[in-house]
């Protein structure tokens, strides 16, 4: 366990300052920006807006909407294909591996940090998501705070469902890390699987997709649909099995660098 913590935070020192980082920072904070910028140049409408009883789901589900179906699922791609590919970057896979770890460590090491990191990304887009109600507030005098408590549970609730969502993703582009040390090329997959699903997004077994459930999930939330399995169940069973693929091909690998 210690050698695992000592793991995770040496893999962790090393995404800082990384393009995956800022990606994250950035992605996280994108979309309340621009949501915030849009309210203010619509100033006339900010006392109406904020005074609103459902102002704090209006802002989820504007928020979402663009996330959930585009910048969501390309960010895990993008991010999870740059922290995987560092290594090899840098071509400092020969050097970590003489370390005194063993690769079960720097496997559950490296798989830790991208899940932090969407855990990051998820932190700071609900912050940001606050902010765009509470900011207009707080600069403009007429615009009163929102009447409603902020719906904490709800917005766990649903960021719980697009965290399970983005899973598969992660995994899958995790194991094309691994196999391919060309960075286009896991990024390249990635994309191409993303674009497939949304082509076939109306399709009654898209479900079976593991780079769709970001939409459903959003689009579940206004038009429920009867599935034999849940996605969560499904999406959680894509991470796994991508997971343990990854696993035994890297364990197995006899060329890591």
């Amino acid at each position: 366990m210690i050698a695992y913590i000592y793991s995770l935070q040496s893999e962790w020192l090393k995404k800082r300052h990384s393009a995956a980082a800022w990606l994250t920072i950035a992605g996280g904070l994108f979309i309340p920006l621009i949501m915030l910028c849009i309210r203010f140049y619509y100033f006339d409408q900010l006392r109406k807006t904020n005074a609103a009883p459902d102002i704090w789901e209006q802002l989820y589900n504007h928020a979402w909407q663009y996330m959930g179906f585009f910048l969501l699922p390309i960010g895990v791609i993008l991010t999870t294909s740059l922290v995987t590919q560092l290594e090899t970057r840098n071509n400092t896979w020969k050097l970590l591996h003489v370390t005194p770890q063993r690769p079960s460590t720097i496997f559950l090491a490296k798989l830790t940090v991208i899940l932090l990191m969407l855990l990051q990304f998820f932190l700071l887009f609900n912050i940001g998501i606050y902010l765009t109600g509470i900011v207009p507030a707080l600069l403009v005098r007429d615009v009163p705070f929102p009447a409603e408590a902020f719906p904490w549970v709800k917005y766990l609730y649903g960021n719980w469902q697009f965290l399970v969502a983005c899973l598969p993703i992660v995994a899958l582009q995790y194991l094309l890390g691994l196999l391919y040390r060309n960075f286009l090329l896991p990024l390249g997959v990635g994309l191409g699987l993303y674009i497939a699903a949304m082509i076939v997004f109306k399709w009654k077994y898209s479900f079976i997709i593991p780079y769709i459930y970001c939409v459903l999930v959003f689009n579940n939330s206004f038009n429920p649909v009867d599935r034999p399995v849940s996605i969560q169940m499904l999406a959680t069973g894509y991470f796994l099995l991508f997971s343990i693929f990854a696993y035994v091909f890297y364990i197995n690998k006899k060329e890591k660098g």
